[in-house]
């Protein structure tokens, strides 16, 4: 996680606990939800979680849609296909079927994100996959001296 992600979500955090107190922090699924359905402005400005809403689905969706690009770029460079339209409706597919049977409820997905998608997802993303590639590049380099070195 970057620093700036850190910093922010310890201000977020500090903002809940100085806002709700720490045992509604604690018991609270979404805390910052919480904050934003009590403002209320001069009797004006009231349901500021609407737009709270809308915002964090607008970005989420943004999200969803760049990471979908992204695995449809790389599956069409990987396979050399030539259209990435193909691509989208195989793998739009896969990604509504996963939607639906990975986990059923909120419970549920939350378990899974704490417990099971570190060791099967971030661990081999971000610690195996990169030294594997760092590897393959110190043998390639090494290769390619050796074999310089051996035609001269």
């Amino acid at each position: 996680m970057k620093a700036e992600a850190k910093y922010g979500y310890t201000i977020i955090m500090l903002i809940n606990i100085s806002v709700l107190g720490v045992s509604l922090t604690e018991r609270s699924q979404f805390p910052l939800l919480s904050i934003v359905q009590s403002i209320q402005v001069a009797d004006f400005l009231e349901r500021l979680y609407v737009f709270f809403m809308f915002a964090l689905i607008i970005t989420s969706f943004v999200k969803i849609n760049v990471f979908f690009y992204a695995v449809v770029i790389g599956m069409t460079s990987l396979f050399k296909i030539q259209s990435p339209s193909r691509m989208t409706y195989p793998l739009g597919l896969v990604i509504l079927f996963l939607s639906m049977t990975i986990a059923s409820n909120y419970q549920e997905q939350f378990y899974e994100g704490q417990t099971i998608v570190p060791f099967i997802l971030h661990l081999p993303f971000q610690v195996i996959i990169p030294l594997l590639l760092l590897t393959v590049v110190f043998l390639r380099k090494t290769r390619g001296r050796v074999m310089k070195n051996s035609k001269n």
